[in-house]
């Protein structure tokens, strides 16, 4: 399958902090893919090194064979209106009425008429399982999972390639969490896009992805141990006898617990 995403011997460190280690692995176009590991392997960095928002210490990240981190800001920008980016809270601008929220990337990026707009805004709504009614309130007036919905919504609203997932269903009930899980079923299915889940959630890995990728610490390898533990097809993953792997999936923290009565 044709790669959208090529990343190459990436490393990334903070100091003397390393978090990414000699990363090297392929996206496929249309894959959904789930980025899983406990707190502290570097999930959410290897993420935002994806989008540009962190530059990677070495290595390659190439989108359509161009490397992210060599770009210019403009080509940053221009390139990020490619990406969907739905934030673990939402990252919904408060001061706004969410029907502004919603137009805002296409007021910002495109010359599309405000008629053009609201009528992508409304399909867009009605898409994520939500009333017409929340265009006119504030952020701070719908629940977590109606804010969820609209940061999806306004990550598909530049018809992006790549949608890039953070903890979506953080601070979810179950029933809600398996409404945003739906969501990304149907967006992959409806959308021409590739999807990246950074996610602690079981359940969304059984449900919504086909390939996941398990990062480890760092901190807990030796030097010259792989940072990835699995990369593979999703229903293969409860198969796997790596007892690290089999541990995260199976929420067992027995091996933590004897690190802190050492």
């Amino acid at each position: 399958m044709e790669s959208i995403l090529q990343i190459r011997h990436l490393s990334v460190r903070f100091g003397s902090n390393r978090v990414l280690r000699n990363l090297t692995f392929d996206i496929a176009r249309g894959e959904t893919v789930a980025i899983i590991g406990e707190s502290g392997c570097g999930k959410t960095v290897l993420l935002k090194n994806l989008i540009g928002l962190i530059r990677p210490t070495s290595g390659a990240i190439r989108f359509e064979g161009r490397n992210i981190p060599d770009l210019a800001e403009d080509e940053l920008a221009r390139t990020r209106t490619r990406y969907g980016f739905v934030f673990q809270q939402a990252a919904l601008f408060d001061s706004m009425t969410i029907l502004q929220n919603l137009m805002f990337p296409k007021v910002q990026h495109t010359q599309e008429t405000q008629e053009e707009i609201l009528e992508t805004v409304k399909k867009l709504v009605t898409e994520v399982g939500l009333p017409m009614n929340v265009l006119e309130k504030k952020p701070a007036e719908l629940s977590g999972g109606m804010r969820k919905r609209v940061g999806i919504a306004r990550a598909l609203v530049m018809n992006p390639e790549l949608m890039l997932y953070d903890e979506p269903t953080t601070g979810l009930d179950p029933i809600m969490t398996d409404v945003i899980n739906e969501l990304m079923l149907r967006t992959a299915r409806e959308h021409p896009v590739t999807s990246i889940i950074v996610t602690h959630d079981m359940s969304t890995v059984r449900k919504v992805a086909n390939r996941v990728i398990m990062l480890y610490p760092l901190t807990h390898l030796a030097p010259d141990e792989p940072q990835v533990l699995f990369d593979g097809p999703s229903n293969q993953i409860e198969q796997c006898t790596d007892p690290r792997v089999r541990d995260f999936i199976s929420g067992n923290g027995t091996s933590r617990i004897r690190e802190l009565d050492r």
